[in-house]
């Protein structure tokens, strides 16, 4: 009886190729357009942090630290929240510092979801949830926002489709607040809806609160540690990467009732078994100055503001981004093509490269997943937005 060829291979993600971030980054290279797609800052990290990380090393702290983060560290994430969203986690049983957000989920998601379990995922979503559900052996369910129908609409999550989709096989349900790529935030509507779904089906929420501290026009976080019924059910993930301008260095955490902790460190232990321990030590340290992140609001708001009044006069029609580094804009005013057609010809023949909202659907080709619609990133220095701006300000018009 012949056997199996051992040397053939039969992909866990035979649907995952190269990303939308990576193939649109590397055409804005080719064609030295200015890269407004994808999400990091093109300036550097505050260097009293870089000296903070740089004092950490020369004073040792340069092997392992503990499997779930550093005490230093830990105990500075417990702070933060207590401070901003009156909210306690034990440092000990309830933090899991991680190699960037990224691995909070994947390591969340692996924890939690075992084979046949249903996930319910709202799109458009950030490209890892999926890939992360199928490795775990789970079936993604996918509940797609209202889409916004003119330039002063904004996507919203329709809880009643979200509840229609949950069964006795759903073991997770995964948003997105502020949520990548739309920009909007949590409201309390959001929250109470939340509350009844985990109230009547006792499911599990994982929280991707990445932009946490990049909420504008005034309104704050509505984190959902902050209410003690989707606390004690939820894991809440964030990101120093994206606080701090510093998406290289990939150190991020989530936080989560014990029994749900000692699940994820089981598997964090095995992915990484822990993160860089200078940068932690450094970090920590830095934070105790809860202006550095208090003040990014406002520094962000000053790049949304520049680069959406400045889309105003052009052929495009921004939408104003609730949080996040990113705003949508139609285009629908300049073409009728597919968003992944329009973004190639945008970045190409106009040198600015935005990435397409289709990207974040399922079904990027489908009618259902093309809103006439792109996102730009903003966490840029003013002098390439402008650039920007002047590359397609005569598009259209």
């Amino acid at each position: 009886m012949q056997g199996s060829n051992p040397m053939n291979i039969t992909s866990k993600l035979p649907n995952v190729g190269t990303t939308i971030f990576t193939e649109m980054s590397q055409l804005a290279q080719q064609h030295q357009a200015v890269n407004l797609g994808q999400g990091f800052p093109d300036f550097d990290t505050d260097n009293t942090l870089i000296e903070a990380v740089y004092q950490a090393m020369r004073e040792g702290h340069n092997q392992y630290a503990p499997m779930s983060g550093h005490p230093l560290l830990k105990a500075a994430i417990v702070g933060k929240h207590a401070a901003q969203y009156n909210c306690h986690y034990d440092a000990n049983t309830e933090v899991t510092v991680t190699n960037g957000a990224s691995q909070a989920l994947m390591a969340s998601i692996l924890a939690l979801v075992h084979s046949g379990d249903e996930v319910v995922v709202i799109e458009p979503f950030y490209d890892l949830y999926l890939p992360c559900i199928e490795l775990a052996g789970g079936k993604p369910v996918v509940v797609p926002m209202i889409a916004p129908e003119s330039s002063v609409d904004s996507y919203y999550v329709d809880w009643n489709r979200v509840e229609q989709a949950i069964t006795k096989n759903t073991r997770l349900l995964i948003v997105n607040f502020p949520h990548n790529p739309t920009g909007i935030r949590a409201k309390a509507n959001d929250l109470d809806a939340l509350e009844q779904l985990v109230h009547k089906f006792g499911i599990w929420v994982l929280s991707d609160e990445v932009y946490e501290h990049l909420i504008f026009d005034g309104e704050q976080h509505l984190s959902l540690s902050t209410r003690e019924s989707l606390k004690s059910h939820s894991i809440v993930v964030s990101s120093f990467g994206k606080t701090f301008s510093a998406t290289g260095w990939k150190l991020g955490y989530c936080l989560a009732p014990k029994k749900l902790t000692i699940e994820i460190q089981k598997v964090h232990q095995y992915m990484v078994f822990c993160v860089a321990t200078p940068m932690q030590v450094g970090l920590a340290r830095y934070m105790e100055n809860s202006t550095v992140y208090e003040k990014l609001s406002a520094f962000y708001q000053e790049k949304r503001n520049f680069l959406y009044e400045g889309l105003q006069r052009t052929a495009f029609k921004p939408l104003k981004s609730e949080g996040t580094f990113f705003l949508l804009a139609s285009y629908h005013a300049i073409s009728s093509v597919p968003e992944y057609e329009f973004s190639r010809w945008l970045t190409k023949e106009h040198g600015v490269g935005v990435i397409p909202v289709s990207a974040f659907y399922q079904q990027p080709q489908s009618a259902a997943a093309n809103h006439y619609l792109v996102r730009f990133c903003f966490a840029k220095q003013e002098a390439t937005l402008a650039e920007s701006l002047r590359r397609i300000e005569q598009i259209g018009i």
